[in-house]
């Protein structure tokens, strides 16, 4: 453990499951080495425990991840290959977002017939703007346990960053305002929130189930679908196949809009702000 005083100098080493938390850690704790795991072009729930992120989780003393199981597969491993305590537990270094707020589409009970499904919920929460708040506090809150000789700096930061998103949302939302009610197709949960947030409907999934790619059959159903004329557009994540999509907008005529998923997800998505801008900008796109 670094002593007090050199832990304020120095700052704290964070190990980042995704981009977008890797982008909150840099608006909460600006001083600190923050490292992500992943881009917005990879899909997060298939990881390699690769020997590079073995050795930055070794390093971390704090790990931030979506939790709600996206990491399931991979994030054990990379805990037990590190060796380092200070990430194995939530009272300590290891800090889940989902376990801050309440996610949508939580389940009772999963099986493997469902496909790539979480029961505890959708773990893409941050594009909810009010959770990705509570978020924000509650990691603030960590980042005062693991460094508290740094509190006034934590906590100057969080009201910086609130101030900022508080000021942001009404801003989304008047600029969203022509999507509600639109309806569109997309990949499984990915888009969940914000969808629930704008007030757009996914009518159908380009998926039969959760990471089950589209047979034919499946998206003959989905053209059939098309043909009722209300669809805005086809969705996909920056991550994503647009094989599917592309074959479904060939026969429909409808748009595929790619989505960034996080942070970095396209050229416009450099921070948090820039990432809502841009995926509600590429949403108005097919308005026009």
């Amino acid at each position: 453990m670094l002593g007090v005083a050199n832990n304020a100098v120095a700052g704290l080493n964070i190990f980042a499951c995704e981009p977008e938390y890797a982008a909150l850690a840099k608006e909460l704790a600006p001083d600190a080495k923050i490292y992500s795991a992943t881009t917005a072009m990879q899909d997060p729930h298939q990881v390699q425990a690769r020997p590079s992120l073995i050795a930055k989780m070794r390093q971390a003393d704090l790990a931030i991840c979506a939790g709600a199981d996206l990491e399931v597969g991979w994030l054990p491993m990379l805990q037990m290959k590190s060796a380092n305590a200070k990430v194995r537990s939530t009272d300590q270094g290891l800090f889940f977002a989902a376990d801050q707020i309440e996610t949508l589409d939580q389940l009772a009970s999963v099986d493997r017939s469902m496909g790539d499904v979480h029961a505890q919920g959708n773990p893409h929460l941050h594009f909810d703007p009010t959770r990705l708040q509570d978020v924000a506090t509650s990691l603030t809150a960590k980042l005062i346990q693991l460094d508290l000789a740094a509190k006034a700096d934590y906590e100057a930061a969080l009201a910086s960053f609130t101030q900022r998103w508080q000021a942001a949302i009404p801003q989304w939302q008047a600029k969203a305002a022509p999507l509600q009610g639109s309806k569109v197709i997309a990949y499984h949960s990915s888009f969940k929130y914000l969808f629930n947030w704008l007030g757009l409907e996914q009518v159908a999934d380009l998926e039969p189930k959760p990471g089950i790619p589209p047979s034919s059959s499946h998206l003959a159903s989905l053209l059939s679908r098309t043909k009722q004329g209300d669809i805005l557009a086809i969705i996909t994540a920056s991550y994503q196949s647009e094989r599917g999509a592309n074959w479904l907008a060939e026969r429909s005529d409808l748009p595929v809009l790619v989505l960034p998923m996080s942070v970095g997800g396209n050229e416009q998505s450099v921070d948090l702000f820039s990432l809502y801008d841009s995926a509600i900008d590429l949403l108005l796109s097919a308005k026009q």
